[in-house]
């Protein structure tokens, strides 16, 4: 108590304004909680390079890639990395910080201007037996110059903004537009408790007045949120699965190990434990490339996403009932942790699993978390505890959990197994998969198996909100009830794809949605209505509507300014001022995009949208003939370019540029029907309609494809083709 005290002399603070007071604080009162943290993966998040966290070989160790040869050394007590730097010559540069533990160690080099980038070549800790104690690179089968911006001296290593706010407490970024350079800080180093708990001064406030019988009711302690989990899980007689009970569920504790735990992008510094998710970061939905159309883990995309598909999360099961938060171990090994809540007696059987007791097999997690390798050699299991369906790998082509263990058995064979096993029945329905897929590939049903996902509330909102955002390209008179529900869902990750999703919509129906969704009480529902307003010429709106855009365009502003280190956000923030009529300030934002990052295309293509809009057509063909120095296979500059040149008159250019385009993105519907417009007004009707023909083909859902193939078959001729590509575009809506 002694030290308590004596603490408490140090830090004389009010709930009202909590300080940082670091780990060796907290634990005067809770050493078992410190003792157990310390050492954890969170501890060792990131250290000050020494001989004590340094992993890697440092005794003139090399590591040769792509014709760059790494040295690894150690001079005058500090770590030394020789590689390629951002003029792609070989240069020294101090090692700061070790980046992680297990299984592999990252080292953080230093840049001008206060950054951080971590190195691509990183230290596999594993024994030697399994194949660690070796340098290897992350990027293996890529070749990766320091153009490039994976390169570990690029925007996309770059450890203030990619990696420090989910390795350190109270981060802040601190990033000075005007001289480009970085003042980050942070309270503590590491993961530490505050960065869960938040601010801890308070608390020891709240303790020390509780200790002298003067403390408040104050359900959370001094802190932000009570972190604690309420309720118990229960066996009912005879159940097999336990019931929670006990007061209400609150997905405070998820929300809290969720802003490093998802795939986001941050737009504002606010570290407030507990507060929700969407408030200052913007999820990633079950987006191509980092989820399967079923929803399981595909990219790196961490834990949340996924969790939150579950059937655990949606009955109350919270981060800590599977793990110890301070140590960050499992609360039991193997089968024994699922068998908290499932009976082993009915689930750990040969009769449940089919495999051997004791066996690889008969683990849970090799059927329901199946695992996934990043980082070469880092495995992460898929956190949405499905159960395996191999029949939508027969129909979808998404992995199962059979055939990773049995890979020269097929999906069809996994799937008449559990059919088998289960009966036919077993788990062989409806799936959001079946939705997702359709409207990723531009099936004719997308439309209506994209609705059905939407209006059913007993789905996921993660995959609700996917849903909704897929609805774009297939919007008509079935889907816009939908739509409108959807913007007004409890969930804030639906909401906001409404709000995006509103832009295809005439403007009456645009405003109707997005427009209420300015007040909305989450930030990212917010921006994004402001994003699919701004086009609309404000005559449009009212009074009180146009002074809501006003208000959310400063928020958008703040939250661009916020990553304004980034080539994204600065073209962000020209699309803002442009539309907002800025042209000045507009231009400056996108030239500063190219600055930052010269191979962001978006930027140049946006930039000569504003060249053309102010009448330089020369500047906007020159602006968009140096995206292709840059980038050559970019569909989007070579449409770009195309339209420039048709504006210009120099068809025969245009449609090389507009062919390229579509050969470079077949499954980009935009390109083709643009580029079969143009052979049209050229008097290849013919080429037209061939051209529109292999686009339907890929996305045969496609009204604007199909009502140009209708209109001109019959120009050609062609009455019974015309027919039957108005039968299917009227097919669409029946």
């Amino acid at each position: 108590m002694r030290a308590l005290l004596c603490l408490l002399l140090l830090l004389p603070t009010t709930a009202a304004a909590a300080d940082y007071i670091g780990a060796a604080a907290c634990g005067t009162c809770h050493a078992a909680e410190l003792q157990r943290w310390q050492g954890s993966h969170h501890d060792r998040a990131m250290q000050a390079a020494t001989p004590e966290t340094v992993l890697g070989n440092f005794d003139n160790a090399t590591f040769t890639k792509d014709g760059v040869t790494t040295t690894f050394s150690r001079r005058d007590g500090q770590y030394v990395v020789r590689t390629d730097g951002p003029d792609g010559a070989l240069h020294d540069y101090r090692v700061a910080y070790t980046f992680g533990v297990a299984p592999l160690q990252q080292y953080l080099l230093e840049l001008p201007g206060g950054r951080l980038q971590a190195l691509s070549i990183a230290w596999d800790t594993r024994p030697r037996a399994a194949g660690g104690q070796r340098w290897f690179h992350l990027y293996p089968n890529e070749r990766i110059d320091h153009r490039d911006v994976l390169h570990w001296s690029g925007p996309n290593q770059n450890w203030n903004y990619m990696c420090a706010e989910c390795h350190s407490t109270d981060l802040r970024k601190n990033y000075r537009a005007d001289g480009d350079r970085f003042e980050t800080t942070w309270a503590a180093l590491n993961v530490s408790c505050e960065a869960c708990h938040g601010p801890g001064s308070a608390h020891v406030q709240w303790a020390a007045d509780a200790k002298a019988g003067r403390a408040a009711a104050d359900a959370t302690r001094g802190f932000a949120v009570d972190l604690r989990q309420t309720g118990t899980w229960r066996f009912a007689d005879g159940a097999p699965i336990a019931h929670r009970e006990g007061p209400g569920f609150s997905t405070a504790q998820v929300e809290t190990c969720a802003p490093c735990h998802s795939r986001h992008a941050q737009l504002a510094a606010e570290n407030i434990p507990g507060a929700p998710l969407a408030q200052a970061r913007l999820v990633s939905l079950l987006d191509p490339g980092r989820y399967h159309a079923d929803g399981q883990i595909q990219d790196e995309v961490y834990e949340y996403g996924s969790f939150i598909q579950s059937r655990m999360f949606h009955v109350g099961v919270t981060c800590s009932d599977c793990h110890d938060p301070h140590s960050l171990a499992l609360r039991a090994p193997g089968n024994a942790l699922c068998a908290q809540c499932h009976a082993a007696a009915t689930f750990d059987v040969a009769a449940h699993t089919h495999h051997a007791t004791g066996s690889p097999g008969a683990q849970c997690v090799a059927c329901h978390m199946v695992e996934r390798t990043y980082m070469q050699i880092d495995g992460r299991r898929d956190h949405s505890l499905r159960v395996p369906r191999p029949d939508l790998s027969v129909t979808l082509g998404t992995p199962n959990a059979c055939t990773d263990c049995h890979r020269d058995r097929t999906a069809q064979w996994a799937a008449d197994a559990v059919a088998q096993w289960f009966g036919p029945q077993r788990r062989q329905g409806w799936h959001y998969g079946v939705a997702l897929a359709a409207g990723r590939d531009g099936r004719p049903d997308a439309e209506q198996q994209l609705v059905r996902t939407v209006q059913d509330a007993s789905l996921p909102a993660i995959a609700r909100a996917t849903a909704v955002a897929l609805l774009l390209p297939y919007l008509g008179p079935r889907s816009l009830p939908a739509l409108q529900t959807a913007a007004r869902d409890p969930d804030p990750m639906v909401r906001r794809a409404a709000a995006e999703t509103a832009i295809g919509l005439d403007a009456p129906e645009r405003i109707g949605i997005a427009a209420p969704l300015l007040d909305d009480p989450i930030r990212t529902v917010r921006l994004e209505a402001l994003t699919t307003l701004l086009d609309l010429p404000p005559e449009r709106f009212d009074n009180r509507q146009r002074s809501a855009l006003l208000r959310v365009a400063d928020e958008y502003r703040a939250a661009q300014r916020f990553n304004a280190d980034r080539a994204e956000a600065q073209n962000n923030l020209g699309m803002l001022e442009l539309r907002t009529g800025n042209p000045g300030a507009a231009r400056s934002a996108f030239d500063t995009a190219i600055r930052l990052q010269p191979t962001f295309i978006p930027a140049y293509i946006n930039l000569a949208d504003l060249q053309r809009l102010l009448g330089d057509e020369a500047g906007a063909e020159a602006t968009l003939r140096k995206a292709l120095t840059v980038q050559d296979t970019a569909a989007e500059v070579h449409h770009a370019l195309g339209l420039a040149l048709v504006r210009q008159k120099r068809m025969d250019e245009a449609l090389r540029e507009l062919r390229r385009a579509a050969e470079l993105a077949p499954d980009t519907p935009q390109y083709a029907y643009v580029l079969a417009i143009g052979l049209h007004d050229s008097g290849d009707r013919t080429g037209a309609i061939a051209v529109l023909s292999e686009a339907q083909r890929r996305r045969p859902a496609s009204r604007e494809l199909l009502s140009a193939l209708a209109q001109y078959s019959a120009e050609n001729g062609d009455a019974a083709a015309a027919s039957r590509w108005a039968q299917q575009l009227r097919a669409l809506d029946d």
